[in-house]
C-alpha cells in the first residue's frame, strides 16, 4: 500500500534528520506520497542493477530535500536501511546534498538550486538522440523557480519538445526565509509554464491517485514536456509541522523526534485500518 509505505519512509526522515542533528525535514515530509508512488509503482528502474540502462532517469532539483530519496532507495533496496543513520556525518555516502557516483540510485549531483531542470532537459535530449525510450522526471522545489536558469531550461524544452520530460514541482508555498508569495511571488506558476508551451497539470500531491494518473497522462502528451504542480503541506503528517516554513531547516529539540514519530504511529494505524 502506497500511503503505509508513505508514512514509512516519513518515519525514516524523522529518525535521520533527528540522529544528524541538523537537515531539512519539512520538504521531504511533504513528498513523501510523491516518493513512495514514483519508487514504489511508477519509475522504472532496478535496484539491483542501478545502472541498468532502460531505468527511467530521476533528477533531484531540489537536492536538500535528499533525505526523503535517500529513504527511498533505502526502503527500495539500493543500500541497507541502517545507511540511512550515518546522513550528514563525515565519510557518509548520505551527504547534505546528493553526490552523483556516491551511492547507487543518485542520477546527479544537485546543490546549487535551479539547475536540474537543465540537467534533466540534457538527458531528455541525449535519450532521443540515442533512440532510447526511458523517461526523465525532474523534481523541483517552487522556490528554486525564482532562479533565472530555471526558465532557460524551460524554453529550452519546449523548444525541443522534449516529451519524455516531465517536471514535478513542490508547490509547498515555502522557503527558508518564508512563504514564497511573500519572498518573491510566483503565481500564477501554472500560467508561466503554459506560457512557455508545456502541458501542465495541478494535483493534490498528497493524493496519490491524482499523481498517478498525472503520471499517465504525461506520458500520452507527445509534442511538449509535461509540468505536474503538486500542492503538498510542508511538514506533512506532523501537526506541528506543517505549514510552519521555520521547519524548512531546523534541529529537533529534545522530545520532537519521538513526538512527531508518534504521531506517524496513529497516522499508520488509521491508514492501515481505512484499507481492511
Amino acid at each position: 500500500m502506497l500511503e503505509e509505505t508513505a508514512t514509512d519512509l516519513r518515519r525514516s526522515v524523522i529518525e535521520t534528520v533527528s540522529h544528524a542533528g541538523s537537515g531539512h525535514i519539512a520538504g521531504p515530509l511533504g513528498m513523501a506520497d510523491i516518493f513512495s508512488a514514483l519508487y514504489f509503482h511508477a519509475l522504472k528502474h532496478n535496484p539491483k542493477r542501478p545502472n541498468w540502462p532502460l531505468r527511467d532517469r530521476l533528477v533531484l532539483s531540489n537536492g536538500h530535500i535528499c533525505p526523503i530519496q535517500y529513504a527511498a532507495l533505502a526502503h527500495a533496496g539500493y543500500f541497507p536501511k541502517k545507511e540511512l543513520m550515518t546522513l550528514r556525518q563525515l565519510g557518509t555516502r548520505l551527504q547534505g546534498h546528493p553526490h552523483r557516483g556516491a551511492l547507487p540510485g543518485v542520477e546527479t549531483t544537485s546543490g546549487p538550486l535551479g539547475s536540474g531542470l537543465s540537467q534533466a532537459c540534457g538527458m531528455a535530449l541525449a535519450a532521443r538522440l540515442d533512440g532510447a525510450r526511458h523517461r526523465v522526471y525532474c523534481l523541483m522545489s517552487d522556490g528554486e523557480h525564482q532562479e533565472g536558469n530555471v526558465w532557460e531550461a524551460a524554453m529550452f524544452a519546449a523548444r525541443h519538445r522534449l516529451s519524455s520530460l516531465t517536471a514535478i514541482i513542490d508547490r509547498n508555498n515555502i522557503q527558508i526565509d518564508g512563504m514564497t508569495e511573500d519572498v518573491m511571488p510566483l503565481e500564477s506558476l501554472r500560467a508561466k509554464y503554459e506560457s512557455f508551451n508545456w502541458h501542465v497539470l495541478e494535483i493534490d500531491g498528497h493524493n496519490i491517485e491524482q499523481f498517478v494518473d498525472a503520471l499517465h497522462e504525461a506520458r500520452a502528451i507527445y509534442e511538449r514536456p509535461t509540468a505536474i504542480i503538486a500542492h503538498t503541506i510542508p511538514g506533512k503528517g506532523v501537526d506541528f509541522m506543517e505549514f510552519d516554513y521555520h521547519w524548512h531547516s531546523k534541529p529537533f529539540k529534545p522530545g520532537e523526534a519521538a513526538k512527531a514519530i508518534a504521531e506517524l504511529r496513529t497516522l499508520k494505524k488509521t491508514i492501515v485500518s481505512e484499507h481492511e
